[in-house]
């Protein structure tokens, strides 16, 4: 076999993998960055434990799900930041479902994952993407060639308490634009984009909504967000 001909067996097996909706079902639920079990991911694709336990198998065997066992307990979660792209990416691609919920529950739901949620690490949404112009337009952030930040973005991290000099760097880039599929504009990931999501749950600018990757920003999150970003309330709404 030719190293093309390689290329495209494993490519293939890998699209294999995220044709079936139940594994893509999890996989997206595991963009909220945390490890879920076996058994919650079942309940939140509607199978069986003995059927997610065979997608799940197969997940970890190619690659895009790690697991960590506890006693009894099997913990699924993103294999790495790389994977977790290349899964919102696939994402944006295939758009926001068409038509509209059928409940009211999952139209809240929805309406709830478009203002605000987490992408693996960082945050996305319509607070992602605020976000993401605010530091544009203060300077902090460029996008002339990619996703940069300028020294005073530095600065203004260092200022919050986010420690970037320390981060473990591997290869992940210090920015990186990441296109959100409910916006269809990017938003800032890599190091610096994980940062901030860690420092908004600690300072308690933002929390989970469930189980699901939906978040909520609480008061005091709109008001550090509007002192320090200018960001008015009104921007998050959807």
């Amino acid at each position: 076999m030719t190293r093309t001909d390689h290329s495209a067996s494993r490519l293939s097996a890998l699209t294999a993998l995220l044709a079936d909706e139940t594994r893509a079902t999890m996989c997206l639920a595991l963009l909220d960055g945390r490890a879920w079990t076996g058994g919650e991911l079942a309940r939140h694709a509607g199978v069986a434990p003995s059927t997610a336990s065979e997608h799940l198998s197969q997940l970890v065997a190619g690659g895009l799900l790690a697991e960590e066992r506890q006693g009894r307990h099997r913990y699924l979660r993103i294999a790495d930041p790389a994977t977790a792209q290349l899964i919102e990416d696939l994402a944006a691609f295939a758009g926001p479902p068409a038509g509209t919920a059928s409940s009211l529950r999952a139209r809240s739901a929805s309406t709830a994952l478009a203002r605000a949620r987490t992408c693996y690490d960082h945050l996305a949404g319509r607070l992602g993407i605020a976000i993401t112009d605010a530091l544009t337009k203060r300077g902090l952030l460029a996008q002339e060639t990619g996703f940069a930040l300028t020294d005073q973005g530095l600065r203004w991290f260092a200022e919050l308490g986010v420690d970037l000099a320390g981060a473990p760097r591997g290869r992940r880039p210090l920015a990186r634009p990441c296109l959100d599929w409910t916006e269809r504009r990017p938003h800032l990931s890599g190091i610096s984009g994980a940062a901030l999501c860690a420092h908004a749950f600690q300072a308690g600018w933002c929390t989970r909504i469930g189980t699901q990757r939906a978040l909520a920003v609480t008061d005091l999150g709109l008001r550090e967000l509007r002192a320090r970003l200018g960001i008015e309330p009104d921007a998050l709404s959807v």
